[in-house]
């Protein structure tokens, strides 16, 4: 007897994210740098206000996402809930009133059976959470990699994209598993946004260990993306974790170094302070459009540092923008301040990722600086400037 048959079963699942969502790196708020496990509606809906008083949503700021502990209990069917101390209204009341505010709301959840703060995570409830997250208007997931013992994350983050496919709700994945399992390689077709390292640490050069784990400041962090920018691209970016400005460990100047180098290498830019009490420093530093005109750049080209010496402990940085215009900026990681004295021809140099040619031997290009207004350098003269410690120039070159 022969039984060659087919099994029967025809459907397969779409493992592929959302198509033409983060053209652009992701800019908006997220509740964790600040506030850890304290979050609850009241403080999310002060956070929308406050991103549309503060100017952020005019600078271009768009998402408010909520992280880890707003999950309640499942209910006996198994779909998930939040808590109802803190979440009285539910989460579809708040999106509802964030969206009204012109904003997006993001929420959080985990690969694993817990969250990292020992909440209901995912695993096993994947497509119900997806649902709910759609039913609710989610626009944004932060997908974490806690309590996920034998997974696979290029499995685990498939599953949760299908997910979501099937509620049918266009959502931003950002994956979150710390780059253990290189997700540039696997990810851009199945989330928008990957970590790249650990988690960041409210410092500017530090590491914070954990005993099991590391923490890493701001220096630390962007050493760690060397090698990674041939996988960044409109709609698939590289994350180096969110904004630590505003937070009180870093001064005016590491918060200018930390926002500009962000933008150079076109990472997310969310933000992660108290946006209701912040000062006008910390908001002017957030807010600061032409820094944010690098990071939105339509090209899309994550920036790149030069091997050169200059003056001790400065890198100087490049990033190809839109227009053959381009963004050089000289970053001080020494703690003294640094005079830096170059011809420019000397920085002539071609982007072998993007082949763009920042070409001062023959071009005359004139630079504005991005954090003072009115001044503007000549590539036809040599530079002379200091670059204060913990700090950066940056620079937008368009040809003359």
């Amino acid at each position: 007897m022969n039984f060659s048959f087919g099994q029967g079963n025809n459907y397969v699942q779409d493992y592929t994210k959302f198509q033409n969502l983060a053209l652009t790196p992701p800019m908006g708020w997220n509740s964790w740098n600040k506030f850890a496990c304290n979050v609850n509606e009241e403080m999310i809906r002060e956070m929308a206000d406050a991103m549309v008083a503060t100017g952020m949503k005019d600078a271009g700021y768009s998402f408010i996402n909520i992280d880890d502990c707003w999950h309640g209990d499942r209910d006996s069917l198994g779909f998930i809930h939040p808590d109802s101390a803190r979440f009285p209204s539910g989460i579809k009341a708040l999106a509802d009133y964030v969206h009204s505010k012109g904003l997006k709301l993001g929420i959080y959840s985990d690969a694993g059976s817990q969250t990292c703060g020992g909440r209901p995570g995912s695993r096993g409830y994947e497509f119900q959470d997806a649902l709910m997250y759609a039913k609710w208007g989610v626009d944004y997931l932060k997908y974490d990699w806690c309590n996920t013992e034998g997974l696979k994350a290029e499995g685990a983050y498939k599953t949760i994209t299908a997910a979501m496919k099937n509620a049918g709700k266009p959502i931003v994945l950002s994956i979150c598993e710390w780059g253990t399992d290189s997700p540039w390689v696997w990810g851009q077709n199945v989330g928008h946004l990957w970590r790249t390292t650990g988690d960041i640490y409210n410092c500017f050069d530090c590491i914070e260990d954990h005993g099991t784990w590391k923490s890493f400041g701001v220096m630390q962090i962007l050493d760690k993306q060397e090698g990674l920018r041939k996988y960044a691209g409109p709609g698939h970016w590289n994350d180096p974790d969110m904004l630590e400005i505003g937070n009180g460990a870093l001064n005016e100047g590491e918060d200018r170094a930390h926002f500009t180098m962000w933008a150079m290498i076109a990472a997310p830019l969310i933000a992660g302070n108290d946006l209701r009490t912040m000062t006008p420093e910390v908001k002017a530093v957030l807010t600061n459009k032409n820094v944010i005109g690098i990071n939105q750049d339509s090209l899309g080209v994550q920036g790149y540092k030069l091997n050169t010496t200059l003056a001790k402990g400065v890198d100087v940085w490049f990033k190809p923008l839109v227009n053959n215009e381009w963004a050089v900026c000289f970053l001080n990681r020494s703690v003294k301040d640094q005079k830096v004295q170059l011809n420019w021809a000397s920085l002539d140099n071609i982007d072998s990722l993007s082949n763009k040619h920042f070409a001062t031997k023959t071009t005359k290009y004139t630079g504005a600086n991005l954090w003072k207004k009115d001044n503007v350098v000549s590539t036809s003269k040599a530079l002379d400037v200091v670059v204060p410690a913990h700090d950066v120039l940056v620079y937008r070159f368009k040809k003359n």
